[in-house]
């Protein structure tokens, strides 16, 4: 049967046919969706809480145990991680790649409810939770700036009008404001004019407490009107606050005047936010775990114009970063590298067919069939992304190989003198099972990764089946349209006719010189089996050795153009301090030419220590250089600052884990017992940063805050009638900025905020002027029953599951990749001999994926390999043929590992996707041998030496045109310089290094195994008695 034979007689609706499936596949890549790579984001939910004014061991304790373990028990949580700080607690959850994120929150949503009674009562209000990712990074940043507003004022446009807006945007998980907090009244209290008047701290705050009311009146009405009733009990600015009477002494008001300095300000004086050299307000936009940044992005600048509508004329808003140029600038590449891929095939195609009309065959056939997998795509629900792009390039090398091998037959029939119509319907049907062959065992290889679970899963199986879906379609179109062409456009030449030009001689004569040189060094090879037998075992075992050698890493480092900034000073610094020296980063930082932005803020009382910086690159055009350079030429430059570190980062497309760090990978220490995890966390910081491995090496550990603990005579208290409840009212009235008072404005609400004066909140002498009130009404100086102590106090505490947990965080030193400072890390911990009876000790995030990945890499590679012998035996109803096949694959293991090593690139997912298609692409060489071979010696009666030897010479020209093709379809991902390329150069790599050796051995190896294998068939048709199978020649051959 000739599957050809109806497409070839009926030339209109083949052609009518294909130009539909182009026309389809131009709308589908029209609709197709732009990502930067595979929807691999796992679904992540964060939930916050304040409590102003709580130590964060009081969060910790009060907040977030209770929280952690209703949350705990939802359904799918694979990681829970939480920080508490300084009056706030952040618990992000990850869920199972199949969890649906809105699902996800509703149960979130219930367990914060169910825990609700467990929660302190001052708690103002419920946790929130955010269906984002709070340590994945920005896709958007706005900053606002103003040369008349104030920045407090700014906060509250961008917290009042902005954030709800973008919030509201389709693919918005969340908008932090940042650089200031909302306008407030600040009530500083002098303790000295306090005290001369007798005016408790309590008598203000209720005072203050009750000048706000926000209550019905009720109405008046009668038959002809009705009045609302409205009172002046609101009071809204710093000038009104001023005359209120807060207490009464001997017969005359104390006004709040009297006593305290009123001003008009924020709720928190210790943040700060810039763009580039101006303060400014910044709204930074993070998207929902599998929401499209491109779509996002683009929805978010159409809101841009009514947003700026509604903003005073003396605002700017400005986009001061947008991650999306880059990932247009790397889909256009790889675009463009696309078509330099099928412009290289087509002209392979002509170098070795060297007739026009023949050449113009397959480069119809290749657009084709890459046009219809966008379809495919479409309706797979899949994107436009880099990983989908560098699939189809590789096709490029692939659909081209099913139209050669068809168009190669037909010529040869054309050239014997066959009509050209006979020619297309017997040269397709003789090679109708071998295009089959070879691209159902290309797709074969694929289905292990198509039964894989989590990220790598998702990663690859978009690369998978958008090659698989064009190398099926390209099995139709060669089995179609190109037999049509041939029967219609092919013609015989005469004998004696010369090539069209100088370069069609050259490659004739040059491919004939070719052809003689291999017929000569196979006559050898084949007479020295064993030696050919002894070159296929070394190969096999130097990919053992080579495997176990190359450095290994998770997934090639990004240069998306963007840098993220973690700013530390020493525990302990002042806000007042921390800012000099932010300052003196951000000025180094503008200064380098490869810098285009930068965006920050920094803020928290406490001895608050880190800040967040964002940094936008200038495109790689104009800067020349990659951002790692750029990252390694600033840490020199910000490396000796006292009391200070900047540690930056590049911004990568895939996070896992929900953590939040200042390197890129972090090893995690979990106890039960806080003290025990404080002993050994800085031996084992010492001992990573004493890696020459890992560079940028550092802990979210914050113990070492100073506090100053009151040490109270509880006896005296009680003597002197004071509580420990009046103290901690007093302190927490004095010296935690608490929220006194609500100002109910017509968007928002707004806070009076009551404290000492900042003049009397520096050291522990403030304390000293603070008097408590006793039962009886009299005045006592704190001091009387207490002394002070200056120590240290934890300024975070960070959860995992419900154990106490610290996070040492690294990045790596230039020319390491992340599998050898994995290695690195482990063989130190080991020799600081860490008790793992007292603390759990691994690797988080994308570290910890690495490990799980390279345990699975070789079950993976074996899973492919037997999934391919599989459908081979199928294919060819043998046990023995499909392993003559698959003897081809340990040579292009050797040229892959050794291209990678050469090139000093790690083995990574990318590579690990290149050696799946190596499978793919060395057993075609083979397939077309046997398939000839064998059909040599069951309809032309040769030996099996004469018609391997005769398979080899014929199939010469195929086999080189189609390794040629793939060699060329995959080279400009070598050669790739633009935005992107460290992501697509290593496939290219390893298909261009895997090809080239493949090819200089398997056209020697394969014959002298098909011979061998042969003599094992006769031997054991022999030795187990199966004569009756060798007295019949078509099963002969099996």
């Amino acid at each position: 049967m000739n599957l050809s034979a109806p497409f070839i007689n009926r030339p209109v609706a083949t052609t009518l046919l294909s130009l539909a499936v182009v026309l389809v596949g131009i709308l589908s890549f029209v609709l197709l969706p732009v990502a930067p790579l595979p929807q691999v984001d796992i679904p992540t939910i964060s939930v916050s809480a304040s409590l102003p004014g709580a130590s964060p061991e009081t969060m910790a304790s009060s907040v977030a145990t209770p929280l952690e373990r209703a949350l705990g028990s939802i359904a799918g949580v694979t990681e829970m991680t939480s920080r508490s700080t300084q009056g706030s607690t952040r618990i992000t959850l990850q869920f199972d790649l199949s969890r649906d994120i809105d699902g996800a929150a509703r149960d979130v949503q219930a367990a914060i409810n169910a825990s609700r009674s467990l929660l302190p009562t001052s708690l103002k209000s419920n946790p929130t939770y955010n269906k984002a990712n709070p340590s994945s990074a920005p896709i958007m940043t706005l900053a606002l700036t103003s040369d008349t507003l104030s920045q407090g004022q700014l906060y509250d446009i961008a917290a009042t009008i902005l954030a709800q807006r973008l919030a509201q945007v389709n693919g918005v998980g969340e908008v932090t404001v940042g650089g200031s907090s909302l306008p407030a009244v600040r009530v500083n209290l002098l303790p000295g004019a306090l005290s001369n008047r007798g005016v408790s701290l309590d008598e203000v705050r209720q005072a203050l407490a009750g000048a706000n009311a926000n209550r019905p009146k009720g109405v008046l009405e009668n038959e002809d009107y009705h009045w609302q009733i409205l009172a002046s009990d609101q009071l809204n600015r710093a000038e009104q606050y001023r005359p209120l009477i807060v207490a009464w002494r001997d017969g005359a008001p104390v006004r709040l005047s009297d006593v305290a300095r009123v001003e008009d300000s924020v709720e928190d004086l210790f943040q700060t936010g810039f763009s580039n050299d101006k303060p400014a307000i910044l709204l930074i936009v993070r998207r929902q775990a599998a929401a499209n940044i491109i779509e996002t992005v683009d929805e978010v600048r159409r809101q841009l114009p009514q947003l700026n509508a509604l903003l005073p004329g003396s605002v700017q808003m400005v986009v001061a970063q947008d991650r999306t140029p880059s990932i247009r600038a790397s889909l256009h590449e790889a675009e463009l590298t696309l078509i330099i891929a099928v412009g290289l095939v087509v002209l392979v195609t002509l170098l070795f067919l060297r007739r026009w009309r023949a050449a113009i065959i397959p480069s119809i056939a290749v657009p084709v069939s890459l046009v219809g997998t966008f379809t495919v795509m479409y309706f797979c629900g899949y994107t436009l992304n880099t990983i989908s792009l560098m699939a189809l390039i590789v096709a490029t090398g692939f659909v081209v190989d099913d139209a050669i091998v068809v168009l190669e037959n037909i010529m040869r029939h054309i050239e014997d003198g066959m009509p050209p119509r006979e020619a297309a319907l017997r040269g397709s049907r003789e090679v109708g099972f071998t295009v089959l062959s070879m691209s159902l065992s290309l797709v074969a290889v694929f289905i292990p990764i198509l039964l894989m679970g989590g990220i790598v899963g998702r990663l690859f199986r978009e690369f998978a089946v958008t090659l698989s879906a064009s190398v099926l379609v390209s099995l139709i179109v060669s089995l179609t349209l190109t037999p049509m062409l041939c029967a219609r456009w092919l013609k015989r030449e005469p004998d004696d006719a010369p090539p069209p030009n100088r370069i069609m001689r050259w490659s004739e004569s040059g491919f004939a010189w070719l052809l003689l040189r291999y017929q000569s060094a196979l006559r050898w090879a084949l007479r020295h089996g064993v030696t050919m037998m002894l070159v296929l075992v070394g190969t096999i075992g130097l990919n053992v050795y080579l495997y176990g050698a190359i450095s290994k890493g998770f997934f090639p480092e990004q240069d998306t153009g963007q840098l993220i900034g973690f700013f530390r000073v020493d525990q302990g610094t002042s806000f007042q301090a921390t800012v000099p020296k932010l300052e003196y980063f951000r000025g180094v930082i503008l200064k380098d030419p490869a810098v285009q932005s930068v965006t920050g803020f920094v803020g928290g009382r406490g001895g608050s220590n880190s800040s967040f910086m964002q940094i936008q690159l200038k495109p790689m055009s104009e800067r020349g250089v990659p951002s790692e350079a750029v990252i390694n030429r600033l840490r020199k430059q910000m490396a000796n600052v006292a009391g200070a570190n900047m540690f930056l980062v590049a911004q990568q497309d895939i996070r896992v884990g929900g953590r939040d760090s200042s390197g890129s990978y972090q090893y995690t220490l979990m106890a039960s017992d806080l003290p025990v995890l404080r002993t050994w966390m800085p031996r084992v910081q010492r001992a990573l940063a004493a890696l020459p491995e890992l560079t940028d090496v550092d802990t979210d550990t914050s113990d070492r805050g100073t506090q100053i603990n009151l040490v109270i005579d509880r006896e005296a208290a009680t003597r002197l009638g004071v509580s420990m409840a009046s103290i901690s009212s007093v302190l927490n009235n004095s010296f935690s900025q608490r929220q006194v008072s609500t100002m109910y404005g017509p968007l928002n609400q707004y806070n009076v905020v009551m404290g000492v004066d900042q003049r009397f909140a520096e050291d522990a002498e403030s304390l000293k002027l603070v008097d408590v009130i006793t039962t009886n009404g009299d005045r006592v100086p704190l001091a009387s029953f207490a002394r002070f102590e200056v120590g240290t106090a934890p300024l975070s505490v960070s959860h995992q599951g419900l154990f106490v947990a610290d996070t040492v965080s690294f990045s790596l030193a230039p020319g390491v990749s992340l599998g050898q400072a994995t290695l690195a890390v482990e063989n130190a911990i080991a020799r600081i001999a860490l008790p793992t009876d007292q603390i759990q000790a691994g690797f988080q995030g994308t570290a910890a994926l690495l490990q799980t990945t390279l345990s699975q890499q070789p079950w993976l590679i074996l899973a492919a390999l037997v999934t391919m012998y599989i459908v081979l035996g199928i294919l060819y109803e043998s046990f023995i043929h499909p392993l003559t096949i698959l003897s081809t694959l340990p040579s292009a293991g050797i040229g892959a590992l050794l291209a990678l090593e050469v090139l000093n690139t790690p083995f990574t997912l990318i590579a690990l996707i290149g050696v799946f298609l190596l499978i793919g692409i060395v057993k075609k060489n083979a397939i077309m041998m046997v398939d000839f071979a064998l059909d040599a010696q069951r309809h032309q009666k040769l030996s099996p030496s004469d018609a391997i030897f005769q398979a080899c010479v014929t199939r010469f020209r195929p086999i080189m045109m189609t390794t040629m093709a793939a060699i060329f379809g995959a080279l400009p991902l070598v050669l790739a310089i633009g935005a992107g390329a460290e992501i697509r150069q290593p496939l290219g790599i390893t298909i261009v290094g895997g090809l080239v050796l493949s090819q200089l051995l398997t056209l020697f190896t394969t014959p002298v195994i098909y011979l061998y294998l042969d003599r094992l068939r006769l031997w054991g048709h022999t030795r187990f008695g199966r004569r009756g199978r060798r007295d019949d020649p078509e099963l002969e051959s099996l």
